[in-house]
């Protein structure tokens, strides 16, 4: 708990001092202002966190891999092998992740929180590992209280390494067969929503397997009786070790003022807990973009953010942050490279 302690205690909130003047910059641009739209408030809320101009050169995406004992339910239309063999997908480069990342300029670091299937040592996995794989939570707890720690510190001392080595923008990915329905009992016990309105279609199960997921996240929420009050108790009780090892990174970047950008709904319910735990933290976090699943839209709404895109995406793994990235370089290079009216020798607004 140290660790979870020490970086709940530095997170703050926005430096309002920065975003005035930030504004006051963007209003000195040469564009009537306010008319490059959300890039100018990006900018804003990058130096709202930061306390300096923006500045994405070395974005990385945390892809987080884990298994979940809910799939005995039924709950996926893919089997639980999927988990490791995308994982190997992904350090091979093939996964889509990786296609959009390299068109980003990201970094991608695959880590794994608790797959089911051995994967052995592969070359540029990362090894975090809880267990494998969570308990069936429609039958009690997934996790101890203790392994939600283990799993929260885990993915939060990576995230210190990151920002150490000079990452200055952070995206939240994740992988692991069974998580929708995770994601889906933390959005309800957090914000109240009814298990129906926060479940999906997942992988793209029929009507039925919907019904089995509604009726799964019901049973484990009555089962588990989840503190919303408190993030830990959420976590442990109905999460992933994935998603917690998020709710680390999540909570490390905002101690450490570096932004985070949330990937689809799995990144979106660690973003909850987060903010649980730590709720200064939601300053820290960019909404990448909305996902296709029901219960993301309730999890941005309750955490006040707005995405920046709506594609009607639902794959996880960071793709989303991958495309959120070149909006955040565009947003820092506006802020840094735009002339003022000033400096252009152009006549400002009478």
């Amino acid at each position: 708990m140290r660790l979870l302690t020490k970086l709940r205690d530095a997170i703050g909130g926005p430096r309002e001092a920065a975003a005035a003047e930030a504004q006051r910059h963007l209003d000195a641009l040469t564009k009537p202002p306010g008319s490059l739209g959300r890039l100018e408030e990006l900018a804003v809320r990058m130096v709202a966190l930061t306390g300096r101009a923006p500045s994405v050169a070395a974005p990385l995406i945390f892809t987080f891999a884990a298994d979940h004992g809910v799939v005995a339910e039924g709950v996926s239309a893919y089997p639980q092998s999927v988990t490791a063999q995308m994982v190997e997908n992904f350090l091979r480069g093939g996964a889509a992740v990786n296609v959009l990342a390299r068109q980003a300029g990201a970094r991608v670091v695959v880590a794994d929180f608790g797959v089911a299937t051995p994967l052995g040592a592969p070359a540029g996995l990362v090894v975090r590992r809880i267990a494998a794989g969570t308990q069936n939570m429609a039958l009690g707890p997934a996790m101890t209280r203790g392994q939600a720690v283990e799993a929260v510190e885990a993915g939060a001392a990576l995230a210190e390494e990151a920002i150490a080595a000079g990452a200055d923008l952070i995206g939240t990915g994740e992988m692991g067969i069974g998580n929708t329905t995770a994601a889906s009992a933390i959005t309800a016990a957090i914000t109240g929503a009814p298990a129906d309105a926060v479940t999906g279609r997942g992988t793209g199960v029929d009507d039925a397997g919907r019904q089995r997921k509604v009726a799964t996240v019901r049973r484990a929420l009555e089962v588990n009786a989840p503190d919303a009050t408190d993030g830990l108790d959420v976590l442990a009780k109905v999460g992933g070790f994935e998603i917690a090892g998020l709710v680390g990174v999540i909570l490390a970047g905002a101690a450490h003022r570096v932004p985070i950008a949330l990937d689809g709904f799995i990144a979106g319910a660690a973003a909850l807990v987060a903010v649980a735990l730590a709720p200064d933290a939601r300053h820290a976090l960019f909404a990448s973009h909305c996902s296709a699943e029901p219960g993301h839209a309730l999890a941005l709404r309750h955490l006040g953010l707005e995405p920046y895109l709506a594609l009607d995406m639902r794959l996880g793994e960071g793709t989303g942050v991958a495309l959120f990235v070149p909006l955040a370089r565009a947003a820092a290079a506006i802020y840094a490279e735009m002339a003022t009216f000033k400096s252009a020798g152009v006549d400002g607004p009478v």
